[in-house]
């Protein structure tokens, strides 16, 4: 699975999202998937098969059903519950 991570310019949030989502994935015993940091804008020109980014971007994101919305970037527990949460809904492996 490509997940990206995403936030404005795709160098400060979403560098910090990625090493949280990466922790998350390995603790969930899902550790061979390829995530990346992206800016907002270059979502639309690539796929991703899951986008994880801040509440800050719902609107830019509404209607995707890969998308997952985090309060705080830096809250693993809440990255894995909600990585967990769409994994079992989608069931991916």
């Amino acid at each position: 699975m490509h997940i990206v991570c995403v936030c404005g310019l795709g160098m400060g949030s979403s560098l910090i999202l990625k090493m949280t989502v990466d922790k998350a994935m390995k603790e969930l015993g899902q550790p061979d998937h390829d995530i990346e940091h992206w800016d907002a804008g270059t979502v639309d020109s690539r796929n991703a098969d899951l986008i994880v980014t801040s509440q800050d971007f719902e609107s830019r994101f509404a209607g995707r059903d890969n998308v997952i919305f985090v309060t705080n970037v830096v809250n693993k527990e809440e990255v894995k519950e909600k990585l967990k949460a769409y994994l079992d809904s989608h069931e991916v492996t």
